[in-house]
Order: C-alpha cells, then sequence, then structure tokens
C-alpha cells in the first residue's frame, strides 16, 4: 500500500511541471498547475473560514485536488475543451485505484465538479479568483488582453462574498502589498518608526 502512496505522490508532482496553457492565448504569464492549485487553496481558505456553516477544510482539500486529473491530462484551456472532452471521473478513479484514501478524493474532486453545495461553490470561487488574480497582475504590466479576460472570469463567480473579493482585486494594484509609495524608506532606507 505504501509503494501504492509513493506513486501517487511522484504523480501529483507532476503537477508542478504541468503548464496552465491558457497563457499562450493571453501573450504574458506563466505557472503550473500546482502553484495555481496552491493559492486557490489559500484563497478557499480565507473565502471560507468566517462561514461557521461552511466545512472549511473541505473547501482547502476540494481546491487542492480540482486539478488533479491534470497530471495524466494536461491542462486544457477553453479552446481546448471546445474540441477535446476528459473523463475526469475516470482519470481520478486511476489515479487513486487500491489507496486508502480514494473514496475521499474521488469525492470531493466529484463535489467540486458538481457545483452544488456550499463548499464547492467556494472552492469554484476561489479557482476562478487565482485567475482573476493572474490576470490583474498580467494587467498590471500592461497586458491590454487581460481585461478582456477578467471580465468573463467575474461572470463566472457565484458566491457574493467572491465577487466582493473580485471587486477589490480589480482596484487593487498586484504590488501594492510590497510597494509602499506613501514611505521615504524608497529614499531613505530607513523604515518609519510606528
Amino acid at each position: 500500500m505504501v509503494k501504492k502512496t509513493v506513486n501517487f505522490l511522484f504523480e501529483v508532482g507532476m503537477l508542478k511541471k504541468t503548464p496552465r496553457t491558457g497563457y499562450q492565448f493571453l501573450g504574458t504569464g506563466k505557472e503550473s498547475v500546482a502553484d495555481h492549485s496552491f493559492r486557490t487553496a489559500v484563497i478557499g481558505y480565507t473565502l471560507a473560514i468566517d462561514e461557521p456553516e461552511i466545512d472549511t477544510n473541505r473547501v482547502v482539500l476540494m481546491c487542492l485536488f480540482h486539478d488533479f486529473p491534470e497530471a495524466r491530462t494536461g491542462d486544457h484551456n477553453y479552446m481546448n475543451k471546445k474540441y477535446v472532452k476528459k473523463n475526469e471521473e475516470q482519470v481520478v478513479r486511476d489515479q487513486v485505484r487500491n489507496l486508502p484514501f480514494a473514496t475521499d478524493i474521488e469525492s470531493l474532486v466529484r463535489e467540486f465538479n458538481a457545483v452544488k453545495t456550499p463548499e464547492a461553490q467556494i472552492a469554484k470561487d476561489a479557482d476562478q479568483i487565482d485567475l482573476i488574480m493572474e490576470l490583474k497582475g498580467q494587467m498590471d504590466i500592461g497586458n491590454p488582453n487581460a481585461k478582456d479576460w477578467l471580465d468573463f472570469a467575474i461572470q463566472r463567480l457565484v458566491t457574493e462574498k467572491g465577487k466582493r473579493m473580485a471587486q477589490e482585486i480589480l482596484v487593487t494594484n498586484s504590488n501594492d502589498w510590497w510597494f509602499d509609495k506613501d514611505t521615504d524608506w524608497w529614499i531613505t532606507g530607513q523604515a518609519k518608526a510606528d
């Protein structure tokens, strides 16, 4: 059983090497599926944590696991999806066959894709918000195509909290978290005392 788990973990590691393919159409940007899944999980956590009726752990796990099939299928962008159909349920079944946690992973990926539970809706919004943040960053560095993509990604959001977060992303420069223009540190090299 340990051997099967180790093989599964090596397969999941392929997500670090699997590029998100939409950037070839956008013209700028680059990330792996694993990069995307990590921040999606953090976003899902922030959307779920103060909602007492939401199972935050399920949200985070859905966010982490939702793209496991892409270790075998690759990332299919919207153009690919017009022509290529993936059988994600079969892929996940094959990935986790005979693992002690197979049912958990299959169930979480199925729930994510069905988008019927509040947890799945939050996880889906987290998935889109990660894309929205990437697009906003691309817009901030001058990619004019990112704006059109942003508009469509925002329309896919379903939760009010997700929509509010997206609106804040739109008015926040992606460098604001570190580049504080209201300080003289950039001139003096000294931090102001509070």
